[in-house]
């Protein structure tokens, strides 16, 4: 049995995708003791779905030949998905703000994201220690610090924002990394060699692709 494992998000994938950054994921695999997974979910969004689309067919392509071999598709797909809809449920109704005199339902997550909680909460419970890896914002803010988030919809919004703190719970005890941190474990393992700047090109084409990461993160990473 698998004792840790790292749970794939669109966003990463596709971050590292374009970054041609693939090579350097299935490195990372080789050393380490694990698995890397991503749900059918998630498949879908990078792979399935985009295949068809000639703008994003070429990363689609790479996404797919590395599944099976890199990337595993867990066995508990039945189990992921009931899960998933009820963290998707809660998700979506957590946060309430006032749109033109109405009051609605702030949309945090779809299926790809809440597939890797699922499968993240079912690992956890069979003693698999796992990350998230997921470039993403507001899944992490959800996860890390819900009333933050709230408040950052407030300052986004221009509007009061109400929340569903009873739903607080559900997003407990999951961990998180970026597809920029990943890269920069590869760098230090001496996985990415391209010049005296390889680091600061590498961090910033992460943060420019989508991960959510500030200049003054990157420049702490740098010095670290």
């Amino acid at each position: 049995m698998i004792k840790k494992a790292l749970v794939f998000d669109s966003s990463t994938l596709i971050n590292l995708a374009s970054n041609g950054l693939l090579d350097v994921l299935v490195n990372l695999k080789k050393i380490f003791d694990g698995n890397f997974y991503i749900t059918e979910s998630v498949e879908y969004e990078v792979v399935e779905h985009p295949i068809n689309i000639k703008k994003f067919e070429l990363n689609a392509l790479k996404l797919k030949n590395l599944i099976g071999d890199c990337l595993t598709m867990p066995e508990e797909n039945n189990e992921i998905s009931t899960l998933a809809k009820e963290i998707m449920e809660s998700a979506n109704h957590t946060f309430k703000a006032r749109f033109k005199e109405k009051e609605e339902y702030v949309h945090l997550i779809d299926s790809g994201e809440a597939s890797c909680l699922a499968l993240s909460r079912l690992l956890s419970k069979k003693g698999v220690k796992n990350l998230i890896v997921i470039d993403e914002r507001t899944t992490r803010m959800l996860g890390e610090n819900p009333e933050n988030l709230r408040k950052l919809f407030e300052k986004k919004f221009h509007t009061k924002v109400s929340s569903s703190e009873s739903n607080y719970s559900t997003f407990k005890g999951f961990s998180f990394i970026r597809s920029s941190e990943l890269m920069y474990i590869a760098y230090k393992k001496g996985m990415i060699e391209l010049g005296n700047n390889t680091l600061d090109a590498v961090l910033y084409a992460t943060k420019f692709h989508g991960a959510s990461i500030s200049r003054s993160e990157i420049e702490t990473m740098k010095k670290l």
